[in-house]
């Protein structure tokens, strides 16, 4: 049997309310340390990537999501220096006022569109969230 190295599959999920709003976290951990992303994570082994959205969102933000669309699928070989991911990224809603920075998130808030000139997000998340923007309005 040859080995073919395989990327890592991860989700991403865009947290976000009626007025288009929504939910990063500050990340704890290299790499992007201090850096604003979308709650998100690697999938487990079995594990569905809905699934997986769902515990990602809980175990980093305490809040409970409904996956409400697919946003898209993120691949280029580059945008984790740890190695290549592909990612699924999702939209969905979830009560604010549940949130908590929890697991690899150092910190969490709640952000605007027009807010986004002025933090350093993650990354391609700044490519990601003009591809959202574009979707919700």
């Amino acid at each position: 049997m040859s080995y073919h190295k395989k990327p890592s599959l991860t989700v991403d999920i865009f947290i976000y309310d009626d007025k288009n709003n929504f939910i990063l976290i500050k990340r704890k951990n290299d790499p992007y340390k201090d850096c604003w992303a979308f709650p998100g994570g690697f999938v487990e082994y079995g594990e569905t990537v809905e699934n997986a959205a769902r515990r990602e969102a809980k175990e980093e933000t305490s809040i409970d999501v409904e996956l409400t669309k697919l946003v898209g699928v993120y691949s280029d070989p580059n945008r984790d220096p740890r190695g290549h991911t592909v990612t699924v990224v999702f939209l969905a809603k979830g009560n604010f006022d549940d949130r908590k920075a929890d697991d690899d998130a150092e910190d969490i808030d709640i952000f605007s569109f027009e807010d986004l000139k002025n933090i350093d997000l993650a990354f391609d998340h700044g490519e990601i969230i003009k591809d959202i923007h574009k979707l919700v309005n």
